[in-house]
């Protein structure tokens, strides 16, 4: 890829917009109120706005390598933080995908220098579901569904977090669990529920 057309299609896509609504870089500069936290992952395939098939402003985006919302990330804490408490979101969103290389990379037994205590908290989630993960014999399917186990305790620490807690109390928050297919375009809801697990985990991540 040439950077210097990077310039060329920013130009061609302010254009377009512009066709479409001459107000629309003016509307935009004036804030944002988005309706949606998305935690997903840096992977270059996965893009969120494109797969939500929303606009700019509607998103406030997070990513990392395999979507992990550890409690140590100053960075995601930070994000949840300002999007729950100062932006208002109504829903919060984990979002995985399959064929994701962190969640392959943490099933190998592996010294992969720097990474190590990243997938150390997918190690986790596999060691918290270690014998309906032992049990699957293909392969593919074990991956996958590591993937979709790794989205549902994300979506667990987001729940431990004091901002949401408060958000919980105060209004109408929900939080989502989703997998993008890269081999079908879908996204899947894994129907995370959320007050389940909120109340399964009170008494020990209770904050107030």
């Amino acid at each position: 890829m040439d950077i210097k057309s990077i310039f060329e299609k920013n130009k061609t896509w302010v254009q377009e917009k512009l066709q479409t609504d001459s107000n629309f870089f003016n509307e935009l500069a004036k804030g944002q109120s988005p309706e949606i936290l998305y935690i997903g992952c840096s992977d270059s395939r996965v893009t969120a706005e494109e797969l939500m098939g929303i606009s700019s402003g509607e998103a406030f985006v997070h990513r990392n390598i395999a979507n992990m919302v550890p409690n140590t990330d100053l960075n995601a804490m930070s994000v949840i933080n300002y999007a729950v408490s100062h932006l208002k979101v109504k829903h919060v969103v984990v979002c995985g995908h399959y064929n994701c290389g962190g969640v392959k990379a943490a099933m190998q037994s592996e010294d992969l220098g720097l990474l190590n205590p990243w997938l150390r908290n997918i190690r986790d989630v596999y060691r918290l579901h270690k014998d309906e993960l032992n049990a699957i014999e293909d392969q593919t399917e074990k991956y996958n569904r590591l993937v979709e186990l790794n989205v549902q305790e994300q979506c667990v620490n987001v729940l431990k977090t004091a901002d949401v807690q408060k958000a919980v109390k105060e209004r109408e928050i929900t939080v989502h669990g989703w997998v993008f297919d890269l081999h079908t375009g879908n996204l899947i809801d894994l129907n995370i529920n959320f007050e389940k697990i909120l109340n399964e985990i009170r008494e020990i991540y209770r904050l107030g």
